[in-house]
């Protein structure tokens, strides 16, 4: 496999945000849409022109290790993070598109004014539209791998996401949660299956699994 020049990578990302040098650029995107338990979560980043952060890409392509170390340089930089969440109750009663579009505004809502007090505010959103911000959005297939802001949010959405399933694992062991983050492995259907659901289990997600009680 051939060797990935890491500078190259991340100056590309980050070429492609150049082009919207005229604003301040937020990047978000979202970890979670697809588990069977627990929150999805969104993430607002707006990260300085310089200097970059080397290892910054789509989230998918960090190990666990790498991802938490380029989560503590993000946090250390940003010009500002903005977290939302919708709870698997709010999943259930809205449908996951619309339970993600609910914690996308909520992480942007969090943008202090002063962040965008001398410029226009862009927001380049990993595939999910017409979020209604106060600013424009650009939404794109594959944000997380073209653009370094979304690239960085990807990084923010994902590690917290999985912080709280490592939590959740505490919680309930059977399901090996800090394994599946959440997803439907066959360790985690096979637990489902006999332990049941916890109160934290999607359950218009799980309906395929085991039955599922009408509230």
């Amino acid at each position: 496999m051939a060797k990935i020049d890491r500078a190259a990578k991340v100056q590309l990302l980050a070429d492609f945000d150049a082009q919207y040098a005229a604003f301040v650029t937020a990047g978000m995107d979202e970890a979670g849409r697809g588990p069977l338990v627990g929150n999805v979560v969104a993430a607002c980043v707006v990260m300085p022109k310089e200097p970059l952060i080397l290892w910054v890409d789509d989230s998918k392509k960090l190990s666990e290790k790498r991802r938490e170390s380029v989560y503590a340089e993000i946090m250390e930089r940003a010009l500002y993070v903005g977290i939302g969440q919708a709870t698997p109750e709010e999943i259930d009663r809205m449908n996951i598109l619309e339970a993600t579009k609910k914690a996308m505004r909520e992480a942007a809502r969090q943008v202090p004014a002063e962040v965008f007090l001398e410029y226009d505010r862009v927001f380049l959103i990993d595939a999910v539209k017409d979020l209604g911000l106060n600013g424009r959005e650009i939404p794109m297939v594959k944000g997380d791998a073209t653009s370094y802001a979304i690239a960085a949010s990807s990084i923010v959405a994902k590690v917290t996401r999985d912080r709280q399933m490592l939590e959740l694992d505490k919680q309930y062991p059977q399901y090996g949660f800090a394994r599946n983050k959440g997803y439907g492995t066959p360790e985690h259907i096979a637990a489902l299956q006999k332990y049941g659901a916890t109160p934290l289990h999607r359950r218009t997600f799980i309906g395929h699994f085991v039955p599922v009680e009408a509230e």
